[in-house]
C-alpha cells in the first residue's frame, strides 16, 4: 500500500511539473516571438528517452491559418542524416564500404585534380572531408561530371581529400545517388520503406506523395522592409523531372542533402533513433556501433561525424549531438544528449536570420528556454 501511494504521489508531482513546464514554456516562447520577428515555431521535447512535450505557435500561413504540431516542414540539412542512415544500412549488408572509392560507386571520375592519386571515399562525403565544394552548385551531378562540366576543377578545394573540412551539399547529393544506385530503390522510396515506415513516421522527399494541406508555408524575413515573403520554391512538384529520371544520377531533384518534409513531433521520434544508438523500441535500423560512428567527430576542429556533429555552444557548456538546417527562410535544429536521454527539436518556418555563436538566434534562444524549463529546472 505504501509503495502504491508513493507511486501515486510521484505521478502527481510529475504531472504537476509537466503542467508547470508547459505553461512557463508557452509564456517564454511567446515572449521570444515578440522580441524577434517569427512567423511560426514548432517544438518538441524528449526527456528520459520519451517525447514529453510538443507545441506549435504562430502562423502556418501568415494571417490565415495557425500553425499546428502536425504540420510538415522542409527541414533542410537535418535531412543529411537520413541519407547517412540509408547508406549505413547498405554497409551493414555488405553492399558498400565507407572506404569505397566514390568514382567506382558513382560511375565517373571523382578526383581532386591537385591530388589525382588520393581516393575520395564515401566516408569523406558523409563527413565533409572530401575536398569537394559547392562553388558550381549542387542541384545536379553534371557540375562534378568531368564530361559535362569543363569547370569541374573549381568543384575541388586546394587541400588533399581527407585532410581538411568544408561543409558541402554536393557531398550528400552524391551520397544519395550512390544509395539509390546500390539499393535498387528510387532514393525517396528507399527512405520511405527503410526508415520512415519502420519507425511509424509520416513524411518524405516527394512532395506529391504528401498531404499538401499539412505543409507549412516557408517565409524569408526581409530586414529592410521588416516583412516576411513566402518561399513557394520549397515545395515544388518534381513530376516533370521524373519523366526523364535517370536512377543513380537524377537523384538531386529530391535533395538528399536537404529535402525531407516532416513534422517536429515525428522528427523528435527520429531523434530517439540516434539517441538510442540505432534503435527505437523494438525497431533497430542500424547497429549501435555504426550509430556511434555517425556521432563521433572525425575532426576535433569541426566536431563533425557522419551527418551529425557535436556542439557545446548551442546551450553554453552543454554537449549535444545533432544537426541544423536552413533553407527558403526556414531554420531547424535537432539536438540531443545520448547519455542523459534528453533532446529537442525546434523548427521555424520563418524568423529573424541573425546568427549568434554559429546558430540562428531564434532557434538558439528557443533551445535555451526548453533546456531550462524541461531539464535544468526539473
Amino acid at each position: 500500500m505504501k509503495s502504491t501511494l508513493c507511486l501515486f504521489f510521484g505521478l502527481l508531482l510529475s504531472n504537476a511539473f509537466c503542467l508547470k513546464a508547459q505553461d512557463s514554456t508557452t509564456v517564454r516562447l511567446t515572449q521570444l516571438m515578440q522580441d524577434y520577428p517569427v512567423m511560426g515555431l514548432s517544438i518538441a521535447v524528449v526527456k528520459d528517452g520519451k517525447v514529453v512535450h510538443t507545441q506549435a505557435l504562430g502562423w502556418k500561413e501568415e494571417g490565415k491559418e495557425l500553425l499546428e504540431s502536425s504540420d510538415l516542414f522542409r527541414i533542410a540539412s537535418i535531412s543529411k542524416s537520413f541519407t547517412a542512415i540509408g547508406l549505413m544500412q547498405l554497409v551493414e549488408k555488405g553492399t558498400l564500404s565507407l572506404d569505397d572509392d566514390v568514382s567506382e560507386l558513382i560511375g565517373f571520375r571523382i578526383r581532386n585534380p591537385k591530388f589525382p592519386d588520393t581516393v575520395i571515399t564515401l566516408r569523406m562525403l558523409l563527413s565533409h572531408t572530401s575536398s569537394i565544394n559547392d562553388q558550381q552548385g549542387y542541384f545536379n551531378l553534371d557540375v562534378i561530371h568531368p564530361d559535362k562540366n569543363k569547370y569541374t576543377k573549381k568543384v575541388y578545394n586546394v587541400y588533399e581529400p581527407g585532410k581538411g573540412y568544408q561543409y558541402c551539399n554536393l557531398n550528400f547529393n552524391l551520397a544519395g545517388a550512390i544509395l539509390e544506385k546500390y539499393s535498387g530503390f528510387r532514393f525517396d522510396a528507399y527512405i520511405q520503406e527503410n526508415i520512415l515506415k519502420p519507425l511509424g513516421l509520416y513524411g518524405g522527399y516527394d512532395v506529391d506523395q504528401l498531404d499538401k494541406s499539412r505543409l507549412a508555408t516557408l517565409y524569408t524575413y526581409q530586414r529592410d522592409s521588416a516583412k516576411f515573403t513566402a518561399s513557394p520554391a520549397a515545395y515544388v512538384s518534381k513530376s516533370e523531372e521524373l519523366k526523364t529520371y535517370v536512377p543513380g544520377y537524377s537523384t538531386p531533384i529530391f535533395s538528399p542533402t536537404g529535402g525531407m518534409k516532416i513534422s517536429a513531433p515525428d522528427l523528435t521520434k527520429y531523434l530517439l533513433l540516434h539517441m538510442n544508438y540505432g534503435k527505437v523500441g523494438k525497431v533497430r535500423l542500424i547497429s549501435a556501433a555504426h550509430s556511434q560512428e555517425m556521432q563521433t567527430p572525425l575532426s576535433s576542429d569541426e566536431n563533425y561525424g557522419l551527418a551529425l556533429w557535436k556542439t557545446n555552444v548551442l546551450i553554453p557548456g552543454v554537449e549535444l549531438v545533432g544537426h541544423t538546417g536552413s533553407a527558403y527562410g526556414l531554420y531547424s535544429a535537432m539536438f540531443f544528449n545520448p547519455e542523459e536521454k534528453y533532446g529537442f527539436v525546434v523548427i521555424s518556418n520563418g524568423c529573424d536570420p541573425t546568427y549568434e555563436a554559429g546558430f540562428n538566434i531564434v532557434i538558439r534562444k528557443a533551445f535555451q528556454i526548453l533546456y531550462e524549463e524541461w531539464i535544468l529546472n526539473r
